[in-house]
């Protein structure tokens, strides 16, 4: 009781009010400009690309040129997400400012010439990068840049998506599986509603969705969004591991990294063309629109998954979300006559829940899900996420995420909790209870 007291005492509350409220607004202001430029930019490339299909014979040679930027001015922050995660577990060094403008001209490239990449990668890393600028201007300690880092995430999030609950959950729910830094609440809850205001301010409109009118629940209705949730998370799964192996593939077949994303361009191109495929491109926002709209070709997730997991496979530069808002939706709308539920609650169901179950964040995706279709899709939306969270096992899209809790199984239970998701297979191998040497982060960069 005696530690609880002087944490809630008036003046050390005042301390950490007058402290953390102005540099948490400080972050979400920069990180929701940061957002807004980066937003208005891929409009623009995702309108150009439209205009002009033949850029797609280019992504090839702007892969090359981002890989080549990347390999000579960007090998410290090549690894993204992942190093964001690690500098809040393990701080070590500031991360370079020269993160932001990397990460933002290599999505925008990728999308103005057709990659398969989002975007919340890049806002989480332009969030990160800049929040942790402040950390010289303050002189702050190692225990506040983490939080630091935490609102930065929670803004670049937030602001992206218009979404701050969200958002701020995120930035404390995307470090460890079943552990949430409560601790750090407050200033990702700032930053993150900040972020979002400030990219409203600067004339961000974000995508809406609508999923009609949502059926009471029933025991039926509850059981068949189950049934989805567990096939949401197997979806996520197969993302998670398909992304990291083909990653790992590509860079033990190919020692020059700026041909990776060549080769994997000509791949998406070539796919793109003959195939017929180009809606499988880019964001890919109005098949998810159309989701919740009409029944779609039941193969849709797949198509997208599949050209998703090449393009950020070989090295193309983006986030992983939007791709799996699209896998999601469309499943859904794939699986809704399956399981007799209306395919606009099953699409909007499944938008956050193949994502909650690839980034082990299911109280994240729930609260999306409210901010995104209503209160009243909250029940199946929660019960979707938690199901596929479960469903996706000891894998994700972040490879830096710790064991934390972990998930129901003996051995999880047995794993030290700071062993990061992309040591655990390594872990097991072993057999003597010791933790795996660190995989390279640099591995499956973000």
């Amino acid at each position: 009781m005696t530690s609880f007291n002087k944490y809630v005492e008036p003046p050390a509350l005042l301390r950490y009010l007058i402290k953390w409220l102005p540099l948490a607004m400080l972050v979400g202001a920069l990180a929701g400009s940061a957002s807004a430029l980066f937003l208005f930019a891929l409009a623009w490339a995702t309108a150009t690309r439209l205009a002009h299909p033949w850029l797609l014979a280019l992504l090839p040679l702007g892969g090359f040129a981002v890989g080549w930027l990347y390999l000579r001015f960007g090998s410290a922050v090549e690894a993204g997400n992942n190093l964001l995660i690690d500098e809040i577990h393990d701080p070590k060094r500031v991360i370079p400012l020269r993160m932001a403008p990397l990460v933002l001209g290599g999505t925008v490239a990728s999308h103005l010439f057709g990659a398969s990449v989002g975007r919340e990668g890049t806002a989480v890393q332009m969030g990160g990068a800049l929040a942790d600028q402040l950390t010289h201007v303050f002189r702050l300690r190692p225990e506040d840049r983490r939080t630091l880092l935490m609102a930065g995430i929670s803004a670049g999030f937030a602001s992206v998506f218009g979404t701050p609950l969200a958002g701020a959950v995120f930035g404390l729910e995307v470090l460890a599986l079943g552990r949430l830094g409560a601790n750090a609440l407050l200033p990702c809850l700032v930053a993150a509603v900040a972020g979002d205001q400030v990219g409203l301010w600067w004339g961000v409109q974000h995508t809406h969705y609508a999923i009609g009118a949502v059926p009471p629940p029933a025991l039926w209705t509850l059981a068949a969004v189950g049934v989805a949730g567990a096939a949401f998370g197997l979806a996520g799964r197969l993302f998670a591991q398909c992304t990291h192996a083909l990653g790992a593939w590509v860079k033990h077949r190919v020692a020059y990294a700026p041909l990776r994303p060549l080769l994997g361009g000509i791949v998406v191109a070539a796919a793109g063309w003959s195939l017929g495929a180009e809606r499988y491109l880019g964001l890919g926002i109005p098949t998810i629109q159309a989701a919740f709209q009409q029944p779609l070709p039941p193969w849709d997730w797949a198509g997208k998954l599949a050209f998703t997991v090449v393009s950020l496979g070989s090295g193309f530069k983006g986030g992983e979300v939007t791709p799996l808002f699209y896998v999601g939706a469309t499943l859904g709308n794939a699986l809704a006559p399956l399981l007799q539920l209306p395919f606009p609650l099953l699409a909007g169901v499944g938008f956050v829940a193949v994502f909650a179950g690839a980034a082990n964040t299911p109280i994240a995706s729930t609260l999306m899900a409210v901010e995104l279709f209503g209160a009243e899709a909250g029940v199946y939306a929660g019960i979707a996420c938690v199901l596929s969270y479960l469903f996706s096992g000891h894998t994700g899209i972040y490879r830096s995420q710790r064991l934390g809790r972990g998930k129901p199984g003996p051995r999880s239970r047995r794993a030290p909790a700071h062993l990061r998701l992309g040591e655990l297979d390594a872990w097991r191998r072993s057999g003597d209870g010791r933790a795996a040497e660190p995989a390279s982060e640099t591995e499956q960069p973000r």
